[in-house]
């Protein structure tokens, strides 16, 4: 799909440019630089090779955005696709305060004797202790579940509770192995807006509630994951800690927080990672998702659903639900 719809006369995006993934008609999927009115240059290589090499790339792609003689194209006559491949996608739950506190009093016990406010006072108190004391919770995803921006997102026939989640994501550049909090950020090459579609229905084994949760059926479906449209530079973005993730489900706001509320930081959250695997130029580190998924209002994903997610600065993407049933 062309951005054209979704596209404004606002600026596109913060700074001076940003990266993505584009083809004309006909044509391969290419890198390109595109800049915040609207056009794109060809870079003739793959995002990810770009980012290997983030260091001495990013140079050029600034002299490149700033070259008006370039040979542009039209973002309105262009496919966009999501903005990298990653080999690697590192997810987050259970990252944001009222997130979480929504999703704790949604599940009780039909048994359990207190009332919503005590439940939400309690829960409260053990996400403050939790980040000042306690680790995030991190899962691992399969790249296949990538997307582009503007693709329809197909809900599969076992997906009872399919449940949107929209992020802010950090884009990896350099490797990051056992870094430090305060080195964690000169890793980050930009960010990105995801939407980690979850059917709220597999979450739990029913089966073998002692193993926990089942990452791999509730969330890792052909294109549950809408990634983009494209990556915004580190430096174009003043502060990750104090963005708007808004996502509107049929023009009406489902979420709209900021990500002061996120209880680990994306320095934090990088940096934890590393401690276990050796992040890699393009791998995605998703920061979770803010209060105001469909279990909380009581409404999931259904056929024909068109989903508008938004984070400051980065642009916006827009998705339509379908089912396997309706293809």
């Amino acid at each position: 799909m062309s951005v054209k719809s979704a596209a404004t006369s606002a600026p596109l995006f913060t700074g001076p440019f940003a990266l993505g993934t584009f083809s004309a008609p006909g044509r391969t999927p290419s890198a390109g630089l595109v800049l915040p009115d609207g056009r794109v240059l060809d870079l003739r290589t793959t995002t990810l090779a770009l980012l290997e090499r983030w260091d001495e790339e990013l140079p050029r792609l600034h002299g490149l955005a700033s070259d008006p003689a370039g040979d542009w194209l039209s973002l309105d006559g262009l496919s966009v696709h999501a903005p990298v491949e990653p080999r690697q996608i590192f997810q987050s739950g259970a990252n944001y305060r009222q997130h979480v506190i929504d999703l704790e009093v949604a599940h009780r016990a039909p048994d359990d004797p207190r009332t919503v406010e005590e439940a939400r006072a309690e829960i409260a108190a053990i996400m403050d202790k939790r980040a000042a004391e306690d680790l995030p919770y991190v899962f691992i995803g399969l790249p296949t579940t990538i997307t582009g921006p503007y693709d329809d997102v197909v809900l599969p026939s076992w997906a009872k509770k399919p449940d949107w989640e929209l992020e802010l994501v950090a884009v990896i550049s350099r490797p990051a192995h056992r870094v430090t909090v305060e080195e964690a950020l000169e890793h980050v090459a930009g960010y990105t807006i995801a939407n980690d579609l979850t059917d709220r229905a597999t979450v739990f084994r029913r089966d073998m509630p002692a193993i926990g949760t089942d990452w791999l059926r509730c969330k890792n479906a052909p294109g549950f994951t809408p990634l983009g449209p494209w990556i915004v530079p580190a430096g174009s973005v003043a502060d990750p800690a104090d963005l708007r993730v808004t996502l509107k489900l049929n023009g009406e706001t489902m979420q709209d927080e900021s990500t002061k509320d996120m209880i680990f930081g994306v320095a934090r959250m990088v940096s934890y990672i590393s401690q276990t695997a050796r992040l890699l130029p393009g791998d995605l580190v998703l920061t979770g998702s803010p209060a105001g998924n469909g279990m909380h209002w009581g409404r999931l994903l259904r056929d024909g659903d068109v989903m508008d997610g938004s984070v400051t600065g980065l642009g916006a993407q827009r998705t339509r639900c379908v089912t396997e049933e309706a293809r």
